[in-house]
């Protein structure tokens, strides 16, 4: 199937108040766990790869391609989406290896520069018929960032919007990025009060710290896109280990990565009818 932008997906999803998973890709591993839980569960799913792993591999291209082949070669829809990006050029790269949606992450700069920036980025993207993400203030927890307690303006967001014309927009309403316990409490008044004043879909960053109830409580509030990296990578990593720890003599890595590979396909797999409010009362 050929890939899918992610505003016509999270448009639909938001017109019938349902979410749209999203997960990071860092292996390759990842990406085929992740495009086996869609087409699994027939929803949609949105393979992120971060700055931090393009970072990682060196470049964006070998991971891009390879996500983008495993996806195309799925029957699932698929969104091959950048993440966090705050460098233009790897947007534009991004765009021109197929890229379907890119977040283009101005947090760190000032209001008027984040704007400014964030409009020509999205002017650019829509030109090429690329989705554009964008966050208005930094979400708690990453580097240092913002305490726990900051929240999102809801007349702020939709000031932001309408200046930059995005398709998405991130919020700070109470999750944390790298979160390891899902402990996060969420601020559901403000979603609610921010999706009325918003015009397009809202993305709740740093979803692994918060607990089943509450992201199905969140989408049912007004969260369309989901994103969660540090809880599948846990699941991963704890797979591995489990298997190293009962074949201590393997040293072949297909082995112990295709125990992280299924743990993902399954937990991924959950969490995407857990979104979409599949079977959620």
């Amino acid at each position: 199937m050929t890939l899918v932008r992610l505003d016509e997906v999270l448009q639909d999803a938001r017109q019938t108040r349902r979410g749209v998973g999203a997960f990071n890709v860092i292996q390759v591993e990842h990406a085929e766990a992740l495009v086996a839980a869609a087409e699994r569960t027939d929803l949609p799913v949105v393979l992120q790869i971060s700055e931090n792993a393009v970072r990682y591999h060196g470049s964006l291209a070998p991971i891009a391609l390879a996500t983008r082949t495993i996806a195309e070669r799925s029957n699932a829809s698929c969104i091959l989406h950048l993440d966090h990006a705050t460098s233009e050029p790897l947007v534009d790269e991004a765009v021109a290896l197929g890229f379907t949606s890119v977040m283009f992450d101005g947090s760190r700069l000032d209001d008027e520069a984040n704007r400014s920036v964030t409009r020509a980025v999205t002017q650019r993207c829509h030109a090429a018929g690329v989705s554009v993400e964008a966050e208005l203030g930094e979400v708690g927890g990453k580097d240092g960032v913002h305490a726990p307690g900051v929240r999102t303006d809801p007349d702020a967001a939709a000031k932001f919007v309408a200046d930059t014309q995005v398709d998405a927009l991130a919020v700070a309403v109470g999750s944390s990025h790298a979160m390891t316990r899902r402990t996060a409490k969420l601020d559901l008044n403000l979603v609610a009060a921010i999706r009325d004043r918003v015009p397009v879909p809202l993305v709740l960053h740093g979803s692994s710290g918060v607990p089943d109830d509450q992201l199905a409580a969140a989408v049912r509030s007004g969260m369309t896109k989901i994103n969660i990296a540090t809880h599948l990578n846990k699941v991963f990593t704890d797979a591995v280990r489990e298997h190293l720890a009962g074949h201590p003599d393997n040293v072949d890595t297909r082995k112990y990565f295709a125990h992280g590979r299924s743990a993902v396909t399954e937990e991924a797999a959950r969490l995407l009818e857990l979104i979409a409010l599949r079977g959620v009362a």
